[in-house]
């Protein structure tokens, strides 16, 4: 086995190292980042030695920070995209009306903007959206034969997708699997704002079901009678998982609501959702006791959330609990 070497400066040779995990300071684009890199370090002397390879590594960990901050799609989720759909860098940026090397570039490392970060994150949840694109530019694609193979490929993974669980389903799956004590009531609240702040940081939704203005708040009428037998008591979880059924935009989501809403209790978060615009404006001048069956709309859901997130200035995910701590302190008072 060969022993990693380096040279150091302290013992003036070439020494064997050992590595160690440290909290790192960077600084990109003007902002400080804080993560976690490596060091390497002598075994004879103890002293701190310079290792090409960890430096590189902990400039990579600087920029995955800012990618978290900033909202950046993860360098392995952009170098999947190729494999996914079976299309060529090349032939991709071209079929998006980018540069030649565009998407090249970002395979080598470069950072994407936001908007085309964006555009690349629903390329990679939504492969109908990428179909459609596909399609509609293929005249820009050099060769038929890229757009034939990449066509047949997605129409297959379409093919896999529709035999699959329904994504409402492991999006419960998890939350039960998550929360030992969620209730029907705030089961449902949590499904609605998982489909609100998925919308609004990746202007999409997560799933395809409506939910409709009932007096207790939002609620997805299939799923209500489904678990209608426990009334008030938790429901139980089957105990397993496979988190690998979500990207992690759909994680960073879905994780963040179980952390700042399913906290609490069922009868708090339909307070919060009576405050809101998508149940009160689709309630319209019903009283508070009259039993609805109107349908929430998408758009409205979508309207509402993107506004909370522009509102309270939400970079990523994590950034929902300063609205649900203000919508808790709301709910103490009325």
């Amino acid at each position: 086995m060969n022993e990693k070497m380096t040279f150091c400066e302290e013992c003036r040779k070439d020494v064997t190292y050992y590595e160690e995990s440290v909290p790192i300071k960077g600084t990109l684009k003007g902002e400080e980042y804080n993560y976690t890199g490596k060091k390497a370090i002598c075994t004879g002397c103890g002293a701190e030695v310079y290792v090409a390879e960890i430096e590189d590594e902990n400039l990579k960990m600087l920029y995955e920070a800012y990618r978290q901050k900033n909202g950046i799609m993860p360098l392995e989720k952009i170098l999947e995209i190729p494999q996914k759909y079976d299309i060529g860098k090349r032939p991709l940026s071209l079929l998006l009306g980018w540069g030649e090397m565009t998407f090249t570039r970002y395979c080598d490392g470069d950072m994407p903007t936001k908007q085309y970060s964006d555009m690349l994150q629903r390329i990679y949840c939504e492969p109908n959206f990428y179909l459609s694109l596909l399609e509609e530019n293929k005249g820009n694609l050099k060769s038929q034969t890229a757009y034939e193979k990449s066509k047949r490929t997605t129409a297959e993974l379409l093919g896999e997708q529709n035999n699959a669980i329904p994504k409402v389903d492991e999006v419960i799956n998890y939350l039960l699997f998550q929360c030992e004590d969620i209730t029907p009531l705030a089961l449902q609240k949590a499904l609605y704002y998982i489909q609100g702040f998925y919308y609004a940081f990746m202007n999409s939704f997560l799933f395809s079901e409506d939910c409709e203005a009932w007096v207790h708040g939002p609620v997805y009428r299939d799923i209500y009678n489904r678990y209608s037998s426990y009334r008030f008591d938790p429901i139980e979880s089957n105990g397993e998982f496979d988190i690998s059924v979500f990207t992690d935009a759909e994680k960073a989501v879905i994780d963040s609501v179980i952390q700042n809403f399913c906290c609490y209790s069922g009868k708090i978060l339909e307070r919060f959702t009576h405050s809101e615009m998508p149940w009160i404006k689709t309630r319209g001048n019903l009283s508070a006791d009259d039993h609805s069956n109107r349908t929430i709309s998408k758009a409205t859901i979508g309207e509402y959330f993107t506004a909370v997130k522009q509102k309270y200035n939400m970079l990523t995910p994590n950034d929902i609990e300063n609205y649900t701590q203000i919508m808790f302190s709301r709910s103490i008072k009325s």
